[in-house]
Parts: structure tokens; C-alpha cells; sequence
């Protein structure tokens, strides 16, 4: 497997992003049940996507930069029949070095109560619950994480003092 950074609308990009909206909206019966502005090409900073040896796009994650320390996961998504294989691990760790590689303290990202697998994958990898921010605030059924990326902080706690 090969995880790389690719445009937004390359066509295995758009395809797994189809893909993850259309498993959403069968989970919460509702075509567009996002409580904050769609992701676009105009806002992501990067996006990867996770091929097998064969060159199938299998799964997807990209980045939207909140501030100049900080970015939100976006559209993290695994094919069904490849999950549990580790892609979404891998697509996780390309995000965490990119985003280490712009010198960001921590990412932070909102997944629904409906989708229990997934808070138990951010749990496993070292992301911890956080109070709802931005647009999901107090909303109930969005649930929020985050990790910090500074070596001494694996908590996700930094209060980022002398950041700017």
C-alpha cells in the first residue's frame, strides 16, 4: 500500500469522498447531515489517498488548516472491504507527519455519534474527546477529538504559549 498526496479533484479522490458521503448519509437518513461547511478544494491544505499495490484507491483523509498552529481532519475514509487492513492508519500517520512537517501543534476533528468504529479508531491512535468547537458546538450529535503533536504533550493539552 501507498499513501500519497493528491489533488482534491483527482478522480480517486472524488470517488472515495462519494463514497464516504453516501455511507453517511445512509447512517444518518439524511443526504447532507454535515452541521459545518462542505470541505473544498479552495480550503483543504492537503489530501491523501491510500492505494493498494495494484493502484486501487482504497481510502482517503486530507487536511483543513484552522490557524497557524491547528487543522481539522476532513473526509477520513476507508472502502468497506479494506478496512481493518491498517489504511486508515497509514492515511493517519501521512496526515500527523504532514502536519508536523508545517510545524502544526495539534489536529483536532468532529466524527458522529453514529459511527462508533471510528471514535474507537481516534481512541487506539492517541485522540482524545474534546468539547465540541466551531460549528459543532453544542451540537449533540457530533463528537470531537483531538491530539496533540509535540512530543511532550501526548495528551493533546498544549496550551500552545508562545505560538502564534
Amino acid at each position: 500500500m501507498i499513501v500519497r498526496e493528491v489533488a482534491w479533484d483527482d478522480p480517486a479522490s472524488v470517488a472515495l469522498r462519494g463514497d464516504q458521503r453516501a455511507e453517511i448519509a445512509g447512517r444518518y437518513g439524511s443526504p447532507d447531515s454535515e452541521p459545518a461547511p462542505a470541505p473544498t478544494g479552495a480550503d483543504i491544505t492537503a489530501f491523501f489517498v491510500a492505494f493498494t499495490d495494484a493502484g486501487e484507491p482504497v481510502g482517503c483523509g486530507g487536511l483543513r488548516q484552522l490557524d497557524s498552529t491547528e487543522a481539522e481532519i476532513k473526509r477520513m475514509f476507508v472502502s468497506a472491504r479494506h478496512r481493518g487492513t491498517g489504511v486508515s492508519s497509514a492515511i493517519l500517520t501521512a496526515l500527523e507527519d504532514y502536519a508536523r512537517g508545517r510545524g502544526w501543534l495539534r489536529l483536532v476533528l468532529e466524527t458522529g455519534d453514529r459511527q462508533p468504529e471510528a471514535v474507537r479508531f481516534y481512541e487506539r491512535e492517541g485522540y482524545a474527546s474534546m468539547p465540541n468547537f466551531g460549528y459543532y458546538a453544542g451540537l449533540e450529535s457530533s463528537l470531537c477529538f483531538a491530539k496533540s503533536l509535540v512530543a511532550s504533550d501526548p495528551a493533546g493539552d498544549a496550551a500552545c504559549e508562545g505560538c502564534e
